[in-house]
């Protein structure tokens, strides 16, 4: 996995390029992180590195990962994620209590992935689930908004993977080569071209892109 920092998604807003065009952006506070441990594969089996984010209050943690922190004395952090390194020697260069910010990572031009979760939308139907077209809206067809037949005469079961009605939304979603526009190193900020999963202060996680394209 490509090294990356946890951050929180502010809400979209635009800016213009420049050829005056209109650019929708989605505004990221990320970072700043903390390195909260580094593992080595000669004493914990493989390499990563875990870093922390967002400052909370020590009673919102429980004890043993308080206990964690306090090994190396850091403050007491909301959010805690391991990345997986391909080696020691990658992990060599980083030190628990080591503080890693946004220009570190990302610059202008960068394409990027963001991994957040989705908003919630609750039990649906297959319409708004899956795009179903439903049934006729008059003449009494009583079949407007239902799925309409789910089995078969030769299985008589149900299928797996047959589109339902069911839980809609709050599923980690990767959104691949997005652009970034604009880094605010002081106020820890990423702009970036498009949407992403989630809603206002939904945690998220951003990495270089892995499938970079040559336009996004």
């Amino acid at each position: 996995m490509r090294m990356g920092l946890l951050g929180k998604k502010i809400g979209m807003t635009h800016l213009f390029d420049k050829e005056d065009k209109m650019v929708a952006v989605t505004a990221l506070e990320v970072g700043p992180c903390v390195v909260t441990q580094v593992k080595h594969s000669r004493n914990d089996g493989y390499s990563a590195l875990q870093i922390g984010f967002s400052e909370t209050k020590e009673k919102h943690l429980t004890k043993p990962l308080l206990g964690h922190l306090k090994k190396n004395a850091l403050a007491a952090l909301r959010f805690l994620r391991e990345i997986r390194m391909d080696s020691d020697d990658v992990v060599a260069e980083y030190q628990p209590g080591q503080e890693l910010k946004v220009d570190l990572f990302f610059k202008e031009g960068d394409l990027i992935d963001v991994i957040g979760i989705t908003k919630g939308k609750g039990f649906q139907g297959v319409m708004k689930r899956h795009g179903f077209r439903g049934g006729p809206s008059t003449h009494g067809s009583m079949q407007h908004r239902a799925p309409g037949s789910i089995g078969s005469t030769d299985f008589q079961r149900v299928i797996k993977g047959k589109k339902m009605p069911g839980q809609m939304g709050n599923v980690r979603m990767t959104v691949q080569n997005l652009r970034v526009v604009r880094v605010f190193p002081d106020k820890n900020l990423l702009l970036v071209t498009g949407a992403v999963p989630g809603g206002a202060n939904g945690l998220v996680f951003v990495r270089k892109a892995i499938k970079e394209h040559a336009e996004a």
